[in-house]
């Protein structure tokens, strides 16, 4: 046993100090991003913010309406393999804007393999709750072979011995948050995490020394948190409850006459395992809960709201996009105990 004695943070630890800027208008702040991706030896360019592979959130139509804006999605993998194959085929100009998910089970190796025999796919992520086994790093090295000149994304993790361990198996971004998401209990259940923030700032540090990239996934729920895990280097971030109760989501219910809202799980939760596995395995315990969230219209104007705030950092700090915000990002730590800007 030892104890690590510095403190680490989460988003809601700091603020961005600002700084003098030359910008003559928040419109002219440049939100899209040209990133290599060191093994694919392919550029990504995009607004790098991703709908998360949740089955609530990770949806086709949520893909048909992030495309728009230049953003990304990684579908969840529960969609039957005729539905991908058609969606990947027939709306190629949306497919483009999604990784294709699976984890690493045989099962998912199986499906991808077929569903590879009709589609070229580009983008792929491996998603697994724990990052930290040996049998996953030995998947992502085998993913790596197969498709040597594809985007590979994979995940999670949060120290930056992992992220650099999986860029060298093979990895172009590595996805960063384990706890941190808001209908995920791993924290609860096992007491394993690690603050967002500073994981997002020591795991940028890590990946960027190797020509990697990585995804903050998790954690953000305004977009000020999407701004400081810009700020601390993270390459993307990833979604879940900000998109959640969005038209373009799945899981709509009725709350009441007249009102609508959507159910939103983590997709290690019960509800997760009972649909889609049939059942919480005996020698495991459900690592996410349920939520109802409700309608919030298009997820359009969500990503208005979110584009708006990311422009306001950036003039506020003086960088002239999101490329260099986290070169023009310094925080300032809060006392929490007397915060009343978040609200506690």
């Amino acid at each position: 046993m030892r104890i690590e004695e510095e403190i680490k943070l989460d988003f809601c630890d700091v603020l961005i100090r600002p700084k003098r800027s030359e910008a003559a208008s928040r419109k002219a702040i440049e939100l899209v991003r040209t990133f290599r991706c060191p093994h694919a030896g392919l550029d990504l360019t995009c607004m790098p913010v991703i709908a998360a592979n949740m089955s609530t959130t990770g949806t086709m139509d949520m893909a048909r309406a992030m495309r728009r804006e230049h953003m990304l999605v990684s579908l969840h993998k529960h969609y039957p393999l005729s539905d991908l194959a058609d969606f990947f085929i027939e709306e190629r100009d949306k497919a483009a804007a999604c990784f294709y998910t699976l984890g690493i089970t045989d099962e998912d190796k199986a499906k991808l393999k077929e569903f590879s025999k009709h589609v070229k796919l580009d983008k792929i992520c491996v998603d697994v709750a724990n990052g930290y086994s040996k049998y996953f790093v030995d998947k992502v090295k085998r993913l790596r072979e197969f498709f040597p000149n594809t985007i590979l994304m994979a995940g999670n993790v949060v120290t930056g011995d992992m992220v650099q361990e999986l860029i060298l198996a093979g990895a172009d971004i590595v996805k960063i948050g384990i706890g941190s998401g808001s209908v995920c209990t791993t924290r609860l259940k096992t007491g394993v995490g690690y603050p967002q923030l500073s994981a997002v700032i020591e795991c940028a540090d890590a990946a960027h020394g190797l020509g990697g990239l990585i995804c903050a996934d998790g954690g953000c729920t305004t977009p000020a948190d999407i701004a400081k895990a810009f700020g601390g280097g993270a390459d993307l971030v990833m979604l879940g409850g900000m998109l959640a109760g969005t038209n373009e989501c799945e899981g709509r219910i009725n709350l009441e006459p007249g009102r609508n809202g959507f159910e939103f799980f983590g997709m290690s939760s019960k509800q997760a395992q009972i649909k889609f596995n049939g059942g919480v395995k005996d020698y495991c315990a459900a690592e996410g809960k349920t939520v109802v969230v409700k309608a919030k219209g298009p997820v359009q104007d969500v990503l208005r709201d979110i584009k708006g705030g990311l422009r306001s950092t950036c003039a506020y700090v003086g960088a002239a996009g999101l490329k260099d915000l986290s070169k023009c990002t310094t925080f300032v730590k809060v006392a929490r105990t007397h915060n009343t800007v978040f609200g506690e």
